[in-house]
């Protein structure tokens, strides 16, 4: 496969910085300044796919800290966006704390693997999620490393293709130790797909636990350009063709609070520049990248693109009203939480299968909307006019992110048993 697929994934590098990013650490040329960092310390390796499920790590890398001094714990992701998050938050540090090397997670081969095993050594491999490597876990078990995913899930969208092949699946799944699930519904298909159910728990959703982040700089700035009275409404991680039905409601929205901004964040950075034509076509579009060069405020009506890493979750608290993208278009949708724990209602569209316990959650208890393409700008437009029912609704919202809390303390709680039970 890698011959035939040779001329593809040479002119994706050769066009996408994406696919070039990382490439030697992923052919297990190792990262400088690896091995220095885990000289002589005890190791735990934690893989974090991308941006969301680095987010969710945050809680759980502070507590492991907390509960392990002197252990370093080394943190891979595979996306670029994941990698420039995981720098920010656990690369570098003020104050003179914990540090954690940050590097790409190498390709799966053996012969690739056993280089970063050789060098970290680690005592514990966490998972994230949905992320299973067979050589990398084979390896792991090889080597007498215990291996856990937290946070696990399995999307609406695999489970066909998981049972399909159960009889190739069980043998990879039983080489993990302990696996840790976000709800009940997902520790019945990890068993369903061959994972031992005597090592199948139910921790909870890490993303109930992500403390709400301190204001960034980009967030600061946004707030200070903003004219006195201006209602914000915050757009997040779009998808491709949602942006278009999002910008015809925000012209029914303008019509009826003439005083709106709109703070659009597109998923993916290699569309940005796309997406601000498509919005410079018909608005006015501000690129926050620009935004300190720019001293001018931002006008009512205006469309500021949120073309930065890492900022969407602080900007978030800007909002008097927030969409969740991935939900307009059969995406699954994204984390409607990251608004909801700042109190700032939250309207989704009806693809939400990848947080479909917390939507439900917060259905229950009148905390989100979900409409269609043809509701949507009223449903903005009432969050934004009806002023004392949006804030119900944002509290509604933050009581079901505080009430659901606790699911790190319980994960680390199992990894300390874990590590226990494997050194004895």
């Amino acid at each position: 496969m890698l011959i035939v697929g040779a001329p593809w994934w040479l002119a994706r590098m050769a066009t996408s910085g994406r696919y070039r990013a990382g490439l030697a650490g992923r052919l297990g040329i190792l990262p400088a300044g690896l091995a220095e960092s885990v000289r002589g310390r005890k190791v735990i390796w934690l893989h974090a796919v991308s941006v969301g499920e680095a987010m969710a790590a945050s809680e759980l890398i502070r507590e492991l800290r907390a509960a392990l001094p002197g252990w370093v714990i080394a943190v891979s992701t595979t996306t670029e966006t994941g990698q420039k998050l995981a720098r920010e938050r656990f690369g570098k540090t003020a104050g003179g704390g914990e540090v954690s090397p940050v590097f790409y997670l190498p390709l799966d081969f053996a012969f690739v693997v056993r280089r970063y095993l050789h060098l970290l050594n680690p005592g514990l491999l966490i998972l994230m999620e949905s992320e299973l490597w067979p050589n990398l876990m084979n390896e792991c078990v090889r080597g007498g490393v215990p291996v856990a995913v937290v946070n696990a899930r399995v999307s609406d969208r695999s489970l066909p293709r998981y049972l399909r092949l159960r009889w190739l699946w069980r043998p990879l799944l039983e080489n993990v130790s302990l696996f840790l699930a976000q709800s009940e519904e997902n520790a019945v298909r990890l068993k369903q797909i061959g994972a031992p159910a005597d090592r199948v728990r139910v921790s909870g959703n890490l993303k109930y636990d992500v403390k709400a982040v301190s204001e960034t700089a980009m967030t600061s700035l946004i707030r200070k350009r903003l004219l006195e009275g201006e209602k914000v409404l915050v757009v997040g991680s779009t998808l491709d063709g949602e942006e278009t039905v999002l910008l015809e409601a925000w012209r029914q929205v303008v019509k009826v609070v003439p005083d709106a901004v709109m703070v659009l964040a597109p998923r993916r950075p290699e569309r940005f520049a796309a997406v601000a034509a498509l919005v410079g076509a018909s608005e006015t579009v501000v690129r926050a990248s620009v935004l300190k060069e720019n001293v001018n405020p931002i006008e009512p009506g205006s469309v500021i693109l949120l073309d930065t890493i890492g900022d969407l979750a602080s900007v978030y608290s800007l909002g008097v009203a927030a969409f969740v993208g991935g939900s307009l278009v059969p995406a699954g949708g994204h984390n409607p939480l990251e608004p909801a724990r700042f109190g700032v209602p939250v309207v989704m569209g009806s693809s939400s299968e990848n947080f479909r316990e917390i939507v439900e959650s917060m259905r229950a208890a009148n905390a989100i909307r979900i409409v269609d393409a043809g509701d949507l700008a009223n449903a903005l437009i009432a969050l934004l006019t009806e002023t004392a029912a949006a804030q119900a609704m944002g509290e509604r919202g933050r009581e079901v992110f505080d009430a659901q809390a606790g699911a790190t303390k319980r994960t680390v709680e199992a990894l300390l048993e874990l590590m226990e039970q494997h050194a004895a």
